[in-house]
């Protein structure tokens, strides 16, 4: 039922099911004051050729991500599509409200899209968004590529992003994929064990499915786009989508994970001073950072320590924090192997 709402409700002008390069987009139905039939319009383009798995490769999930985007349009616009063998499927602003509002949350409803999935049909617009992906494109794919930075709030080391998979030979293949990426680091990320991000979905689907962090601080990295160009085309060509000669040479990145300790929250609001650059070697207990209060000149800054070793692996953009906020993220040694 939730399967056959999506495709009723969601118009596309693109078929799936075709040969060729299609550009496009699907319409999520948005009745608003200003515009009673009114749609929201999220690009998606289809570049088909013969025998081959599918990949769908996501961007601009949180509309304050950049890297991702560009080098999808890029691909969009370059790809000749007879050197494809099967089908890409590109979404390079799929949460297109908050894109175009540079905000990692949607404008129209501020929900994030990455803690939606499976979505809503009948839900608000950006559950509508995660249920066409869940309910009509997702159950098309082989693999699965979802393309983050840190966003506005935060600057995180250039990487790719293993999802844990459902199975021994499921995660083993998303390993390799991310290995296949080329980023120096290769981080496993399960959001907290969160099932409502889009990798966890499309795992769930059987899809190899990998994602990346491609540094952040709401600009664009002159290094992290050249690598997500990169990587991109080396995971198309690891999976045999494009030829194998795309690829480019590559070294086994480090693996680390994010642990139940990995991240440092604050319990003051103040302006945080962080004290190491990121790619620091840290220890749990050791002091990270120190939160001032500017209008109480006589009040002590409130330490801030790591809760795990590793390496810090990203650190809060902005300098004003509040209770609750995420300052700093540590990613320790992985156990695991690469392929």
């Amino acid at each position: 039922m939730k399967k056959n709402l999506s495709s009723e409700l969601t118009h596309c002008t693109v078929d799936f099911g075709k040969s060729g390069k299609q550009v496009g987009n699907f319409h999520i139905p948005l009745s608003v004051h200003d515009d009673a039939w009114g749609v929201i319009p999220v690009p998606v383009a289809v570049i088909a050729n013969g025998e081959g798995p599918t990949v769908i490769l996501e961007g601009g999930n949180h509309g304050d991500e950049y890297e991702g985007p560009i080098a999808l349009g890029e691909l969009i616009r370059d790809i000749d599509v007879r050197d494809v063998s099967g089908r890409l499927i590109i979404i390079p602003a799929i949460n297109q409200p908050a894109v175009l509002a540079a905000r990692r949350t949607s404008p129209i409803d501020d929900v994030n899209l990455n803690r939606t999935f499976p979505g809503n049909a009948l839900g608000s617009a950006t559950e509508q968004i995660a249920a066409f992906v869940h309910d009509v494109i997702f159950p098309l794919g082989n693999v699965f590529l979802d393309l983050h930075s840190g966003g506005s709030s935060l600057d995180i080391i250039p990487s790719a992003v293993i999802e844990p998979g459902l199975t021994p030979e499921q995660h083993a293949a998303n390993v390799e994929a991310a290995s296949i990426f080329g980023a120096p680091i290769a981080v496993v990320i399960d959001n907290r064990g969160d099932p409502r991000t889009a990798t966890a979905s499309a795992a769930r689907y059987g899809m190899t499915s990998i994602g990346t962090e491609m540094a952040g601080s709401g600009t664009v990295s002159i290094d992290a786009l050249a690598l997500c160009r990169r990587g991109i085309r080396n995971v198309l060509a690891h999976v045999g989508v494009l030829p194998g000669d795309v690829a480019t040479e590559t070294t086994k990145p480090e693996l680390y994970k994010l642990s139940a300790d990995a991240h440092v929250i604050s319990q003051d609001d103040g302006v945080l001073e962080i004290l190491h650059p990121l790619g620091t070697e840290v220890s749990a207990g050791q002091l990270a950072a120190r939160v001032h209060f500017l209008t109480q000149p006589s009040r002590k800054p409130v330490d801030l320590h790591y809760r795990a070793d590793g390496i810090l692996y990203g650190r809060r953009q902005p300098g004003r924090v509040r209770p609750g906020n995420c300052c700093l993220v540590v990613a320790s040694p992985y156990e695991g192997k690469i392929a």
